[in-house]
C-alpha cells in the first residue's frame, strides 16, 4: 500500500513563557498499516502570513530537521519532507496576503535595500499594506487604522504625467483577510461583497469623510505623476494613500517639490527610493474621525553611478504654503522630535545622513 499523509495547521490556545501564542503544524503519517501522529509548536503566531517564499522554505526546513531528529517519531525524513512542503503551499498562498504582518519580509523592492523605516514611526494600531491593484504591488503604505491615514508610503520614483481617473479606491482586506488582495472602488466593494458602508467606514476612512471640506483636500502622500505604470497611477488614488491637505500646500509648494524639485534632484540617479510621511496633528475632520496632519514629509535615497548614492527631504507644516529643504539626517532629527520618542530611522545606514 502506498503511504498517505495529512498536515494541518492551527494557532494553539496556550501561550509560551513570553506570553506568545503558540502555533502548531500538526501531522498524521500512514504507512502498511501503521499510524504516527505528532504536533510541532512554534511561537510564531504568523507562521506564514506576511512571510517571502524563501523565508518560509527556511521556515519548514527548520521544522523538518527538527521533527527529523526527535527520536519520538517513528516517520520516514524523506516523507516528512513531502508533508512540510505541503505546509509550505499553504503558506505561499496565505503570505501573499495585502495586508501583512510587517515589511520585513514583504513589499521589501519598494525600500532601499530592503529596510523599511524602523518601529519609532509605528502608531498604536497599524496595519501593513502592500498596495496591490489588478494584480500587481505597485509601493507599500504603513497605515493608522486609528486615525484613519497613510503614516507614510514608500515607492520607487519613476515619473511620468498623470491623467486623474474619476473614482477612488478602498482597501478590502483592512477589514479582513478573507476579502482581496486587490482595491476595489468603494461602490464595486460594497455591491459585491454585501458589505455596509458602516461596515467598511470602521475599517478605514471613506469617501464621505472628505466631503465639504474647507480649506483642505485630498492630498496624495504618493503622487500619482511619480509612476510610469498606469495601474500604478491609478493604485495612488486609494484612500489609504491620502491625507486632509491644506489645499494651498497642496496645489503650491508641495506639488511645486514633488514636480520641479524632485526632477532637479534625481538628475543622474539610476534608481530613487522614495518615503514619504504624514505627522498625526491634535485636529479631525468628518466628526473626529479622520485626522488633520501636523506636517508632511518626503526622503529620498537614489543610486549615482556604481556604489554611489546620495540623499534629500524636506518637510512642510500641514497650515502654511511652504516648503523646507533638509538634508535626511535633519529629517530624521525632526520627526524624532515630533514623534518624542525613538530615534527614527528612515532608510538603511548606508543612505547617506549629510
Amino acid at each position: 500500500m502506498s503511504p498517505h499523509f495529512w498536515a494541518g495547521m492551527n494557532k494553539s490556545p496556550l501561550n509560551n513563557n513570553n506570553g506568545d501564542p503558540l502555533f502548531s503544524v500538526s501531522f498524521l503519517f500512514y504507512e502498511k498499516g501503521l499510524y504516527c501522529r505528532g504536533t510541532l509548536e512554534s511561537s510564531d503566531d504568523q507562521f506564514c502570513r506576511g512571510k517571502s517564499e524563501a523565508t518560509v522554505q527556511l521556515l519548514v526546513l527548520r521544522l523538518y530537521f527538527k521533527v527529523s531528529k526527535s527520536s519520538s517519531l517513528e516517520i520516514l525524513p524523506a516523507m516528512l519532507l513531502l508533508l512540510l512542503l505541503q505546509v509550505s503551499a499553504s503558506c505561499f498562498w496565505l503570505g501573499r496576503s495585502e495586508v501583512v504582518t510587517s515589511f520585513e519580509h514583504s513589499c521589501t523592492q519598494f525600500f532601499f535595500r530592503g529596510a523599511p523605516p524602523n518601529e519609532a514611526l509605528e502608531p498604536e494600531n497599524p496595519a501593513w499594506i502592500c498596495q496591490r491593484h489588478q494584480n500587481r504591488y505597485h509601493f507599500a503604505t504603513l497605515y493608522d487604522r486609528n486615525r484613519r491615514i497613510p503614516v507614510y508610503s514608500a515607492y520607487l520614483y519613476q515619473p511620468k504625467p498623470c491623467t486623474r481617473p474619476k473614482t477612488w479606491l478602498v482597501e478590502p482586506q483592512l477589514m479582513g483577510l478573507n476579502y482581496p488582495k486587490n482595491m476595489e472602488t468603494e461602490e464595486t466593494f460594497l455591491k459585491k461583497f454585501h458589505v455596509s458602508l458602516d461596515q467598511l467606514s470602521e475599517s478605514q476612512a471613506v469617501l464621505q469623510d472628505y466631503k465639504n471640506l474647507k480649506g483642505l483636500n485630498r492630498g496624495h502622500l504618493n503622487p500619482c505623476g511619480h509612476h510610469s505604470n498606469p495601474s500604478s497611477r491609478a493604485a495612488t488614488f486609494t484612500l489609504t494613500n491620502i491625507v486632509p491637505q491644506d489645499e494651498k500646500l497642496n496645489g503650491g509648494a508641495w506639488n511645486n517639490y514633488e514636480e520641479q524639485t524632485m526632477k532637479m534632484k534625481t538628475q543622474g540617479c539610476n534608481t530613487t527610493y522614495v518615503v514619504v510621511g504624514a505627522v498625526p496633528g491634535n485636529n479631525y475632520i468628518a466628526n473626529g474621525r479622520v485626522n488633520i496632519p501636523s506636517y508632511l514629509w518626503s526622503s529620498a535615497c537614489c543610486e549615482v553611478g556604481t556604489h554611489h548614492w546620495k540623499s534629500w527631504a524636506v518637510i512642510a507644516e500641514n497650515d502654511k504654503n511652504q516648503v523646507r529643504l533638509l538634508t535626511l539626517g535633519e529629517l530624521e532629527d525632526e520627526l524624532t522630535r515630533l514623534y518624542g520618542g525613538k530615534q527614527v530611522s528612515l532608510f538603511n545606514n548606508n543612505c547617506p545622513r549629510k
